[in-house]
């Protein structure tokens, strides 16, 4: 197939397809004779990125940052203008909510599986009981053969018991994936754990090889600690904005509503709810798996997308006058265990994360409601929202007025679930797609990955496949 005058559309202007859509622009730039479009339904990109700047604040109304050690964003950023606008959070001690009590998250833990000691020995959030059943991980035997999946569930509480699981592991990991620790798959959300339990025999042991060795500290100044964490200063949409910026404004198509796509004759027909039917080579698709499957329903390759579950969240940020909230904890915010009896997930003291986000004088909290299976409070209204938060947060920190003001986000079916199976089937569907409806791709947070870095690489990649056609 010659490139010239061939045409790729986009369909759906999250992450995803921005970063499709800026390396199609570059293929542009270097001559390549390649056209695109990109289709949005709503009348703004980047999908569930959002920003609210007001009075000093910057608000994030989806995900407030991403791992500094993806770097494709931070070279994405570069890129577009945005490198010296990048900041890290600030570091701190953060926390577990069992019952009412705040418990510091042990030391040397990662994504709650302990690597050092003494601070897992010493530790009140877990009792003497659930600490020797950890030490088990040592003389267990491997529990996955080497292309197996099971439950992210089963394979913790196998390897350190059910203790460390629900007080430590599942309260870190729920507030990447907000879903269900036993019908996570671990091949497609943290297959590093399995390939460390391959290769070490213990979890414990193999972490604590695979930690950066600690240096010598030097006589000099030492210098602020970095964070894990990446965020721009003017928020996370201008990001997006920067990104808009360097795209053909005539290949950007927003309040699109596309009802189907479909292949005939060697090309791609995609029909709008207005009756329009446009055509071109390849098509891109990076909505959500139900969204994908609907347009898609002419093919029976599909159906998955359309089972995938996702789970409801949302999030309440509150911003209080400095003296009217007392944080008696020195850290930047708390998960909660999911055997306690609260509404919330997770709070972030976002003022001391992310100073950049909170003008002097005031506090500024963001706090987690919905989980899998349990997202009722989520329909409530943003009154009844902010009460139950408030009631929870007021026993075990001071709060002493309403809120200056709140913003109550919600997200509907937002985070795709990664269930048991779900690699191999979304390996058949491409095997599907490659052999009847070639030149379609499917890329985005429902697939291969759920932060906004995994989303670039999947636009990307995508788009080297096209470039190599």
């Amino acid at each position: 197939m010659r490139d010239e005058g061939r045409r790729v559309a986009i369909i759906g202007g999250g992450m995803t397809g921005l970063a499709a859509a800026h390396k199609l622009e570059k293929a542009k730039e270097k001559g390549l004779a390649i056209a695109y479009d990109l289709y949005e339904k709503t009348n703004r990109l980047g999908g569930k990125i959002e920003t609210k700047r007001e009075n000093g604040f910057v608000i994030e109304r989806g995900p407030d940052s991403y791992l500094a050690r993806k770097e494709s964003m931070t070279r994405l950023a570069k890129e577009v203008g945005l490198e010296d606008d990048l900041l890290f959070n600030d570091t701190g001690q953060a926390y577990v909510l069992k019952g009412d009590q705040l418990y510091p998250i042990p030391g040397g833990a990662i994504m709650g599986i302990p690597t050092e000691i003494k601070p897992f020995v010493n530790t009140r959030l877990l009792s003497p009981i659930g600490k020797l059943r950890a030490a088990g991980d040592f003389f267990y035997p491997r529990i996955t053969a080497k292309d197996e999946d099971i439950s992210l569930g089963h394979f913790f509480r196998r390897r350190l018991g059910n203790e460390v699981v629900d007080h430590l592991i599942e309260p870190l990991l729920s507030g990447i994936y907000a879903g269900n620790l036993d019908k996570l798959s671990l091949k497609a959300t943290f297959p590093q754990f399995q390939q460390v339990e391959q290769k070490h025999g213990s979890l414990i042991r193999g972490m604590k090889f695979s930690k950066p060795k600690k240096t010598s500290p030097k006589v000099e100044t030492p210098k602020k600690a970095k964070g894990m964490f990446l965020t721009f200063r003017n928020g996370l949409e201008s990001f997006v904005e920067a990104i808009e910026s360097k795209l053909d404004r005539n290949s950007i198509h927003k309040n699109s509503d596309i009802e189907k796509i479909y292949k005939q004759d060697g090309q791609f027909h995609i029909v709008f709810e207005n009756g329009d039917i446009k055509h071109y080579d390849e098509v891109i698709v990076t909505t959500p798996p139900k969204v994908s499957a609907k347009l898609l329903a002419d093919y029976p390759y599909f159906d998955y997308l359309d089972q995938m579950e996702a789970t409801t969240v949302a999030t309440i940020a509150m911003a209080f006058k400095e003296e009217d909230i007392t944080i008696p904890f020195e850290g930047t915010g708390f998960v909660v265990s999911k055997k306690s009896n609260h509404a919330i997930t997770a709070c972030t003291w976002t003022h001391k994360k992310w100073e950049h986000s909170t003008p002097e004088g005031y506090a500024l909290l963001r706090t987690y409601v919905g989980r899998a299976g349990d997202s009722a409070i989520v329909s409530r209204s943003d009154e009844e929202i902010l009460s139950a938060v408030l009631y929870d947060l007021k026993q075990i920190m001071k709060i002493e007025k309403q809120p200056e003001f709140f913003i109550v986000s919600r997200w509907k079916e937002a985070m795709p679930q990664y269930n048991v199976g779900h690699t191999f089937k979304m390996s058949k569907i491409k095997e599907d797609m490659a052999r009847n409806v070639s030149g379609l791709y499917l890329a985005g947070g429902g697939y291969e990955g759920i932060g906004l870095p995994d989303c670039i690489d999947q636009g990307e990649a995508v788009v080297d496949q096209i470039l190599k056609r």
